[in-house]
């Protein structure tokens, strides 16, 4: 079934904040991954930021959730799995951080894992970008610029 004119609109207004994050973030992770296990490590020590950070998760994954849950595209599509992994990274972090905590220290020196993984997050990002700042078929109204 088509979308209608305001899931599309809200799937390209999703696709213009996602996109770029997702360029930015993973990027930025892909070009420091020596240093991340330092960072993670550093996040670990700290049990109230591990807490804030599982809740700020776990807020814009619901908040995802409640203003998208459209199926209609490919952008929707990943739009409404992002905010569902969010909120469930979220949770777990909340509830039980030493998931979190062990798999990043497993994966500390996997340079090579993580680079690949966090690319193609930046490729996914690019397509979000592209899909709400460029195309006309993801989203609102041919007049909007």
């Amino acid at each position: 079934m088509p979308a209608t004119p305001e899931a599309q609109k809200r799937t390209r207004a999703f696709a213009r904040v996602i996109g770029p994050w997702l360029v930015i973030v993973p990027g930025i992770i892909v070009l420091r991954a020596p240093d991340m296990g330092a960072l993670a490590a550093g996040f670990f020590e700290n049990p109230a930021l591990v807490w804030f950070g599982g809740a700020l998760l776990l807020f814009g994954g619901l908040l995802i959730i409640a203003f998208h849950q459209h199926w209609s595209s490919a952008a929707a599509v990943i739009i409404s799995l992002f905010g569902w992994v969010l909120a469930l990274r979220g949770l777990i972090l909340l509830a039980v951080p030493q998931i979190y905590q062990r798999a990043t220290a497993a994966s500390t020196g996997a340079t090579s894992l993580i680079r690949p993984g966090f690319a193609v997050l930046v490729l996914i990002g690019l397509y979000l970008t592209y899909a709400g700042w460029v195309a006309k078929s993801v989203g609102a109204d041919e007049h909007e610029p």
